[in-house]
């Protein structure tokens, strides 16, 4: 899947029920594919193409973002070999595994 895909369904995928209580902000930074924000808000998912403010950046290159939401990959993996980087909060960013 294209992280185009995948961002433009994300809001009617994620189950509300994982996401309760969670208010963090991430902006992902896809090489060759495009940057989005997405606002998870007590249950509520709201994603925007383009940059701001965010509790945590998560850079990662088209490739690695799809074998991490396909499921082919660990995230941890992918952060340990400095496939995926993250800058800002570490502890939102280990919420992120509700999302996919």
């Amino acid at each position: 899947m294209e992280p185009r895909e995948f961002f433009e369904s994300l809001e009617s995928t994620v189950d509300a029920s994982k996401t309760a209580g969670m208010k963090n902000s991430y902006l992902f930074e896809i090489t060759d594919a495009g940057t989005w924000k997405v606002d998870v808000d007590d249950g509520t998912v709201k994603v925007t193409e383009g940059d701001g403010d965010a509790d945590v950046i998560i850079r990662a290159s088209k490739e690695t973002f799809d074998a991490i939401a396909s499921g082919r990959q660990s995230p941890t993996t992918a952060y340990m070999t400095g496939k995926l980087k993250l800058d800002g909060d570490v502890g939102a960013a280990l919420k992120l595994q509700k999302l996919f």
